[in-house]
């Protein structure tokens, strides 16, 4: 399995690209205010870590849209992500641009590594100004506390 690594970086007025990779490839996204893409990526984590099976996320482009669509089998994660041209396009009918399997600690880290570094670069008061919603401050630390409890883990060392 390879090194996982999400970046989030606000390109404009409630557009935001999103870049993920892996020792394998890479896969650039945008990202719409419209829908509450990086809460939606959020929670699908948190939902993983927490022992669901499978999840989705999607951000939409106007009208493209990017779903990532996350399978998890004990401690492994396959995450696929299509690119459709509607929202509501079914699965099939989306193309696949970027796939890896990773473990499910990789993931959790990988957001939420993403997300602290965001705040930290534009501030919380500064993404609200860019991206037109409030940082989803909420669903950050719902990720952080559930990958703590399912490492076993105190509050101090994540």
């Amino acid at each position: 399995m390879a090194r996982l690594r999400l970046a989030w970086v606000l390109s404009g007025r409630g557009w935001a690209d999103c870049t993920v990779s892996d020792q394998e490839a890479r896969a650039d996204v945008t990202a719409s205010y419209i829908t509450a893409a990086p809460e939606d990526l959020l929670r699908a984590v948190t939902r993983l870590v927490d022992g669901e099976t499978e999840c989705r996320a999607q951000f939409e482009a106007e009208p493209t849209a990017y779903r990532w669509i996350f399978y998890r089998d004990g401690t492994d994660v396959w995450i696929r992500l299509l690119k459709l041209a509607h929202g509501s396009d079914h699965d099939n009918r989306g193309t696949e641009i970027w796939s890896t399997q990773q473990c499910i600690d990789i993931v959790a880290r990988a957001v939420i590594r993403c997300f602290d570094e965001v705040v930290k670069e534009y501030g919380e008061s500064a993404y609200r100004g860019k991206w037109g919603e409030h940082f989803p401050r909420a669903e950050l630390e719902a990720l952080r506390t559930a990958w703590r409890e399912h490492r076993g883990d105190s509050p101090s060392s994540a």
